[in-house]
């Protein structure tokens, strides 16, 4: 999820403000990939804690005259932090920071970016905490002031310190509590320590060789390119990076820069480090320049009125949808595109059904088995969604194959909320480094915006892709991932079933029956595609806009950069009872309320789009996938009938949040929608 980093350093490790300002403006800027929505830095001396935030990139953050100015003045005088010391203590320093991927709570409001102030404690968090709203409603003696989740984290710590007077059991005390995935530093008015944790491991450090300083950050990588661009003092030849494994936690002291470790599920320390503690508190301000709490309509949050009319068209559509000739042994219709029906009425689609045959459990443990690593690294990339396909599929690596891995997710602004929380529960309870790529998600919105206004005025089954070709990214970004974090094998959960053939189908591409593969077409079939999207851009020129260079990365990305990766689901038969059973069962995984499939719910534009499908033509990717089903023998032609009336039901909640959240009118949309040409 978000960025987080920071440094540690006695006067002793050299850190000037020449030294220190290069080091932070790197870490920020590498840490900008995780999220690029907010950031955020807090600096502790001697006498106070210092914050600023805002709401933007990392990138531009840096250029701030408040981010230089702080570290302007931190670093004033001599050169060194400022050195008026309280008593018996020294000049050493503290610095955190965030690039915030928002989650919970809008980057809008001051308050819910980070570093988070609340209960005399500055903290910064990556991940989610799932069962924020439970712990709030169990401990209702804390005063809650923020949406965001980070700040029962902080009030719970600071609670269970007071009654325990023991910092580490704490910390651990929490950790029992919370739901999801932490890794959190945080600073203290009156300690003269710093605490790192983390329940999924995604926290590194770097010490120096005499022990002066230490830089931490969310990734291995970061922590590599800072050490390989940026001067560091007193550096190694052979630079160790320091893994802080799952469930385990440092309580850093300021003085000597000592580190107590604990783990987060223990009943005690492995060995115990007194916490030096200031005479009086420190100070804590928050000097950003813009701290006012803005109330505002957040898109995506309804509220949800729907125009009468739209309760009418639905029905309509469906009772003339039901007419349509369908295959008398799958559900495809008759405007599926190049269907074709013999004497019995039995579809193209299932004559050409090749039963899928999967390899098995022990061909898996054959295949994997090279790739397993004894060095404490991780051994395979696993790609996560935080759909149910990837989630499970994460859930088999880890308890089944017993391999260490590490996640990773392209954000490209239409992963729902749900989706990140169902992430971070996984992670969290497995105690798996998640590692979260974040695109420029205005920009990314921006874009799918002019391409659904630019179909909007001319209305083709066709370019309904245009709308995702932002997510396509993923594939080149796996492959970055992989070689960042040294994992030869790169693992995808997509199941066979999900093959719809109709959406290339609609461009004018026959299927090719033997690919189980989305992304494999022929090449003759790429440049079919190619001149079919150019024909509309010449006869809907609105398609020429801005986008147009990442809609040609997505191209490339999709169907023509290496696609090296193991699929899970050629080895270990896809089973949707046991997988919705395990998830639900074993990490509470969350569901829709407003569908009750289980299948693209973490699709910000899966609603969107099978809406139109469904208007157009008479059918969505339900249809494709029950169809599927019924040739495998997993369900019956009437089972799969009733589910996809469910299923195909319009899911207006969600398509209006996908409305607001790209700046369109929801219901001038629905209503271009309803009256565009239908294929029945």
């Amino acid at each position: 999820m978000c960025g987080i980093f920071g440094i540690i350093a006695n006067k002793e490790a050299g850190f000037t403000y020449n030294v220190t300002k290069p080091i932070v403006d790197r870490l920020f800027t590498l840490s900008e990939s995780r999220g690029k929505e907010a950031s955020g830095i807090a600096i502790l001396t001697q006498q106070v804690i210092q914050v600023i935030k805002s709401p933007m990139p990392a990138s531009a953050f840096i250029q701030t005259p408040e981010y230089q100015e702080l570290l302007e003045v931190v670093f004033s005088g001599n050169g060194q932090p400022d050195t008026r010391q309280h008593e018996e203590q020294d000049s050493s320093f503290a610095i955190i920071g965030h690039s915030r991927l928002v989650t919970n709570g809008s980057h809008q409001i001051h308050e819910n970016n980070q570093p988070v102030i609340a209960a005399e404690i500055v903290g910064i968090h990556n991940g989610i905490i799932t069962n924020v709203d439970q712990l709030w409603r169990h401990f209702s003696d804390l005063e809650r002031k923020y949406e965001i989740d980070t700040e029962i984290l902080l009030r719970l710590v600071r609670k269970f310190f007071e009654e325990t007077g023991d910092l580490g059991a704490a910390v651990q005390k929490v950790y029992t509590l919370i739901e999801g995935a932490a890794s959190i530093a945080l600073l203290f008015s009156e300690l003269h320590s710093i605490l790192l944790a983390t329940n999924t491991g995604s926290l590194y450090v770097y010490s120096a060789q005499n022990n002066t300083y230490h830089i931490f950050a969310s990734e291995r990588w970061i922590l590599q390119k800072l050490i390989q661009k940026t001067p560091l003092p007193h550096i190694k030849k052979e630079c160790k990076i320091r893994h802080i494994e799952a469930n385990s936690g440092y309580i850093v002291d300021l003085k000597h820069l000592n580190s107590q470790h604990f783990l987060l599920h223990s009943n005690g320390h492995e060995h115990s480090v007194p916490i030096s503690s200031l005479t009086s508190r420190r100070l804590i301000r928050d000097v950003s320049s813009q701290q006012s709490y803005k109330q505002h309509h957040v898109p995506g949050q309804g509220p949800y009125i729907l125009p009468s009319s739209f309760n009418d068209d639905y029905p309509r559509n469906q009772e003339r949808i039901k007419t349509l000739r369908r295959c008398t042994k799958c559900i495809l219709p008759e405007t599926m595109p190049f269907i074709e029906f013999d004497e019995q009425g039995v579809c193209n689609f299932c004559h050409h059904h090749t039963p899928l045959e999967y390899r098995g459990l022990d061909a898996l443990l054959q295949t994997i088995a090279p790739y397993r690593r004894s060095d404490g690294q991780p051994d395979c990339l696993v790609t996560f969604s935080g759909g149910r396909d990837s989630s499970y599929g994460v859930h088999i690596v880890k308890t089944v194959l017993n391999m260490n891995p590490v996640t990773y997710t392209y954000d490209w602004g239409m992963v729902t909320d749900l989706a990140r929380r169902n992430q971070m529960r996984l992670c969290g309870k497995l105690g798996i480094e998640h590692i979260l790529v974040s695109a420029d998600i205005a920009k990314k919105r921006s874009n799918i915006r002019k391409n659904v206004l630019a179909w909007l005025k001319k209305p083709d089954l066709g370019t309904i892709p245009l709308f995702m070709a932002g997510d396509k990214q993923y594939f080149y970004y796996a492959n970055k991932i992989g070689k960042q974090t040294g994992c030869q094998m790169i693992i995808l959960c997509e199941n066979p079933l999900e093959t719809t053939r109709f959406k290339s189908g609609f461009c004018g591409i026959a299927p090719d029956h033997r690919g189980r593969q989305t992304f494999k077409l022929r090449l003759i079939d790429k440049i079919k595609l190619a001149q079919y999207y150019g024909k509309q851009c010449l006869t809907n020129p609105a398609y020429l806009n801005s986008s147009l260079l990442d809609t040609l990365g997505a191209y490339c990305s999709y169907y023509f950069i290496p696609h090296n990766y193991f699929d899970i689901y050629q080895y270990i038969k896809w089973d949707e009872a046991e997988i919705i059973s395990t998830l639900r069962t074993e990490y509470n995984w969350e569901t829709a309320v407003d569908t009750s499939s289980t299948w693209r719910i973490g699709d910000g534009t899966a609603s969107f789009y099978n809406y139109i499908y469904y208007t157009m033509a008479g059918f969505t990717e339900n249809d494709t996938f029950r169809s599927n089903q019924i040739r495998e023998n997993i369900i019956s032609r009437q089972d799969a009938l009733e589910l996809v009336e469910k299923e195909n039901a319009p899911r207006y909640a969600s398509i209006q949040w996908y409305c607001d959240i790209i700046g369109i009118d929801f219901e001038e949309t629905i209503k271009i929608i309803n009256a565009a040409p239908k294929l029945y």
